[in-house]
């Protein structure tokens, strides 16, 4: 599969009666294309495979394994780090879907509901489930959180104790009480 978008499936064209088996394994040019469209590092293996059957007359479910090994940068040193995602990827498209309205509306309970689309882009559910599953700040394993100070040159950093709102005033008071530590 070279282009990272296959033909999407047109859903009125599929058997309302059997489900239908897909199974996407991008190419290297494909996987290079999401590395570059998601800025990660690397994208070493990628495959998305289930099958999409009908739920009802007019629904649709879509039921996946999403299987990838990717390169991210560590949060805290930049190094490379390599993730390995098996992720269960559950779609349901639904012919009577609302679009909440009001300024305030709750989570849906079922948060795979989505509506009907007229086609289904295999290659944009896998890229999304994708995203979804990569670490939000993927760390290395011998990454510790370092200590950060930024200062004008010549000056101290601010600590912890410094930063405390009555830190002057409890100096003040050991001051006058004659309790220097």
């Amino acid at each position: 599969m070279t282009d990272p978008s296959p033909k999407p499936l047109r859903l009125s064209e599929l058997s309302g009666r059997a489900e239908t088996p897909f199974e996407l394994v991008p190419d290297a040019a494909a996987r290079a294309a999401l590395v570059e469209r998601l800025e990660l590092l690397g994208l070493r293996k990628l495959r998305f495979a289930g099958r999409l059957r009908p739920e009802g007359t007019r629904d649709w479910r879509l039921e996946a394994r999403l299987g990838a090994t990717v390169v991210q940068p560590c949060g805290v040193t930049l190094e490379p780090v390599t993730t390995r995602i098996d992720e269960t990827v559950t779609r349901r498209y639904l012919a009577d879907w609302h679009d909440p309205e009001g300024d305030e509306v709750e989570m849906p309970e079922d948060d795979s509901a989505e509506p009907l689309p007229a086609a289904l882009d295999l290659a944009e559910v896998m890229t999304e489930a994708l995203v979804l599953a990569l670490p939000a700040f993927p760390r290395a394993p011998d990454a510790a959180p370092g200590d950060a100070s930024v200062t004008e040159p010549g000056t101290a950093p601010m600590t912890d104790d410094a930063a405390r709102p009555f830190a002057g005033l409890e100096a003040l008071r050991d001051k006058l009480t004659g309790d220097g530590d």
